[in-house]
């Protein structure tokens, strides 16, 4: 399968690494397309247009506010394929009219795709869509991490829980290593007793099918440390943090 990458930012290359094949890719002249495609190998292509025609699969990974010039140039040559729109907060019918002849989806990834542990919310794709499409976009996603599919209402909530959920678990991880690091640890063995932590909880909490409570008990004794600890974090708004985080992202 052709992947054509409109765009070669952040998300862009992390798919790319994640992906680990030969792409095609543009950009707007910044060069970084180029930049990718020699990392990944590929072709760095002069147009958009050309990119559509080659392509099996399009990602729509520039900026939103690019939609209707970069359409101008594909979305003749992108009818009936598969075009997969990452762009944050544009609505698949503002996708679908500047593409009426494709078959669009709507994707949010985080950045953990790199790693292939990425989580991909998408977007319930129309009854009028090819199964073969949908197959051909849910496999290609699939191979960089989770998909999780949600109503396309829902999508922006879901990317405020995991598209941005890298730089909120960045933010913990720098949070709790500086608390440690005031009591004597180096930054090194913070970081890695701290980073090591979050990555086998998540191991943890998956193994217990995600039930936050019981996983909560069987570390934490009454009245012990643990406890003390939490009872911290709630006390200091870690709650009412997230909740604001959350209302702020969805504005």
């Amino acid at each position: 399968m052709n992947v054509g990458l409109v765009g070669a930012g952040n998300m862009a290359r992390a798919l790319a690494r994640g992906w680990a094949q030969p792409i095609l890719c543009t950009d707007s002249g910044s060069g970084r397309a180029r930049a990718l495609v020699e990392e990944v190998g590929g072709e760095a292509l002069p147009s958009n247009r050309e990119l559509g025609l080659r392509a099996d699969v399009i990602v729509l990974a520039h900026k939103p506010a690019q939609l209707h010039t970069v359409a101008t140039e594909l979305a003749e040559v992108a009818a009936v394929k598969p075009v997969v729109s990452l762009l944050a907060r544009t609505s698949s019918q503002a996708v679908r009219e500047a593409y009426p002849q494709a078959h669009v989806f709507q994707i949010q990834p985080n950045l953990a795709v790199e790693m292939r542990r990425g989580v991909s919310a998408l977007a319930r794709p129309d009854d009028e869509c090819p199964p073969e499409h949908a197959q051909a976009v849910r496999e290609l996603f699939a191979r960089v991490g989770n998909v999780v599919e949600v109503p396309e209402n829902l999508l922006d909530v879901a990317s405020a829980c995991s598209g941005v959920g890298p730089a909120y678990w960045a933010l913990l991880l720098e949070a709790q290593a500086d608390a440690a690091i005031r009591r004597g640890l180096t930054p090194a063995q913070a970081c890695a007793l701290i980073g090591e932590t979050m990555a086998g909880s998540a191991e943890l909490l998956r193994a217990r099918n995600w039930d936050t409570l019981a996983v909560r008990r069987e570390v934490a004794s009454p009245g012990g440390t643990t406890a003390r600890g939490l009872a911290a974090l709630e006390r200091g708004g870690v709650r009412a943090a997230f909740s604001a985080a959350i209302d702020d992202v969805l504005g």
